[in-house]
């Protein structure tokens, strides 16, 4: 299948504010996605309002990732929409790879979002209805029971443009299949022996046609079912089946189920009464995302082999992941708008995402001062011993946050990075002979250094204006100096552990390299830790706290956090490094 490679936001775009704009002014001009028009037509032909019911229909098998929430958005959207139930279906039909565990995180995840289903249901509810089913199709001749290896009827089904051939057993009577078949669910037969297919035509255009298979044997505990069941039905008969039953109007599937519609639909015409509502399969395309891999088997193989830390490692697109990391249901729920939906593969811009959680956190983050990467200050002319507490916004994007206390003090912590000895006019930051103001506080005059055996600076000594602290209303509080820094008291400084993640892999689309495995594309600096210094008001923050940096990103409570340890994850950066170097 094509998948093309979408940059969703200009490489050098400055603005989110402004795109966004621009994205709600076309979705004006095009109000209805394809799949809400579809809707649309359905009711203006005679569909009842009340009719209308969708459902969100994950396999328990892994976490729930960022593709997903396309298509929770998109359910749980239209249900919103139109005012119309969303149920949570669990399509749980493999207990070989399906878990409560997934199930749960789920749940969580759907809530987490700020969906709320109308029912909760499972595949497996529908177990014997579905088997009933199943015996009836092979009554009326159009179901068998083949015990041939996988091997011969893969060989069977032959290719998109050659038709397939008829197995050996396809003629089997009414009597023997049934006998059959009631072997298979009472476990007489071992695993892989023996499968239930349709018969439909060997020789359809549509190889998803050419006799599927309804149900196989596994001889495995069911999350829910214990060991009451070793047949389980296949995902094709289940879908349909379960969608019918729930009286779902439209069931909305990623496009790779297109080629399935057809299946979809002769299931449902074995068992269809004409006085119940007949579901409708439309699809979109899924959603993937540049730098990660979306596939549950490639995540989960990350996780086993010790790649990453768990599901729920911030460097994973898993919603858990990014919960973690510190994204926000607000900022997922507006990705996934603006992303919209598509009928061709494309993969969209993490790009996009950065910018989305930018503009919540923007909004909502609390402004705080850190220092990552430290090297000491020390204010000769500030009097020894002497502190003061410094009043600083919490957030000048929400007149509501109000104000804090920061202390100041003799000795301060900056970044390295913010100064050197010697620099060009366009170094804006702290250098020999330069002022620069302090956040909150003073100006400041680096005047001399101290480095060790190495010739590591160790300390720098700088002296300060006494009159110029911020919002004194003295004249020199008002003296304008080109570079604002960001500090950090030693005296008050709180030790934490920081986080700082960046993108799993080096390629936009790790898992296309048919020569390469997608593991040869791993970022070697997805992650890096470091022990840096924050103000002491950080010491009364509580997981998933979110706050920015500033002039460095926004960062996240981890959960390892402890009483006597905080940990830090970086969200996202201020500044985009990626597409620095990609200019």
């Amino acid at each position: 299948m094509q998948c093309d490679f979408v940059v969703a936001l200009p490489k050098k775009i400055n603005n989110f504010a402004t795109y966004k704009s621009d994205v709600i002014m076309n979705e004006e001009k095009n109000s209805l996605n394809f799949i809400e028009q579809i809707i649309e037509d359905d009711l203006a032909n005679g569909l009842a309002q009340d009719k209308l019911r969708f459902r969100f229909p994950p396999e328990p098998n892994g976490y729930l990732h960022i593709g997903h929430a396309a298509s929770i958005c998109l359910n749980f959207g239209l249900g919103l929409r139109y005012n119309a139930p969303v149920n949570l279906r669990f399509d749980d039909t493999n207990p070989a790879k399906e878990e409560q565990e997934y199930v749960d995180s789920i749940k969580h995840d759907v809530q987490w979002l700020g969906f709320t289903w109308d029912k909760e249901l499972y595949s497996s509810d529908y177990f014997q209805q579905l088997y009933d089913w199943a015996v009836e199709i092979i009554k009326n001749g159009k179901a068998y029971v083949d015990d041939q290896s996988s091997e011969e009827m893969a060989l069977q089904k032959g290719t998109p443009t050659e038709p397939g051939t008829d197995s050996k057993n396809r003629n089997r009577s009414v009597e023997e299949n049934l006998a059959l078949f009631l072997k298979m669910k009472n476990g007489d037969f071992e695993e892989g022996s023996h499968v239930l297919r349709a018969k439909i035509d060997m020789k359809h255009v549509n190889m998803h046609m050419r006799d599927p298979i309804m149900y196989r044997i596994l001889k495995r505990h069911h999350h829910r079912t214990g060991n009451d069941w070793c047949i389980y039905p296949m995902y094709d008969w289940t879908h349909g089946e379960s969608d019918y039953l729930e009286q779902i109007s439209h069931s909305i599937c990623t496009l790779e189920f297109k080629s399935h519609r057809d299946l979809y639909d002769w299931y449902i015409d074995q068992v269809y009464d004409p006085a119940k509502l007949r579901p409708k399969q439309r699809e979109f395309a899924r959603r993937n995302l540049s730098y990660t891999v979306m596939s549950k088997r490639k995540l989960l193989q990350l996780v086993e082999e010790g790649i990453v830390t768990g599901w729920d490692d911030p460097r994973m697109p898993t919603i858990s992941g990014l919960r973690r990391r510190g994204y926000t249901p607000e900022s997922i729920r507006t990705f996934s708008e603006t992303a919209g939906i598509s009928k061709r593969d494309n993969v969209t811009d993490v790009a996009l995402l950065e910018y989305c959680i930018k503009d919540d956190l923007n909004k909502t983050a609390p402004r705080v001062m850190a220092v990552l990467d430290p090297v000491k200050v020390v204010i000769t002319n500030y009097p020894k011993g002497n502190e003061e507490w410094l009043t600083a916004e919490n957030n000048q994007e929400d007149e509501s946050a109000g104000f804090r206390e920061v202390p100041f003090s003799r000795e301060i912590y900056i970044e390295k990075e913010d100064f050197r000895e010697e620099a060009n006019k366009k170094f804006f930051r702290l250098k020999l002979g330069n002022e620069v103001r302090l956040k909150n506080a003073y100006i400041i005059k680096a005047e001399s250094v101290v480095k060790d055996e190495n010739g590591e600076i160790t300390e720098i000594h700088c002296t300060y204006d006494t009159e110029s602290l911020s919002g004194s209303g003295t004249e020199a509080s008002q003296r304008k100096v080109k570079g604002t820094l960001h500090w950090v008291s030693i005296k008050h400084a709180v030790k934490a552990e920081v986080r700082v993640y960046d993108r799993l892999f080096t390629e936009e689309a790790p898992d296309s390299n048919k020569e390469k495995d997608f593991k040869d594309f791993l970022n070697p600096d997805s992650l890096t830790v470091l022990e840096a210094f924050v103000e002491p008001s950080l010491k009364e923050a509580n997981v998933l706290d979110r706050f920015q940096f500033q002039r460095l990103g926004y960062f996240c409570v981890d959960k390892d956090t402890t009483e006597f340890h905080l940990v830090f994850n970086r969200t996202v950066p201020l500044r985009d490094s990626w597409a620095k170097m990609e200019e």
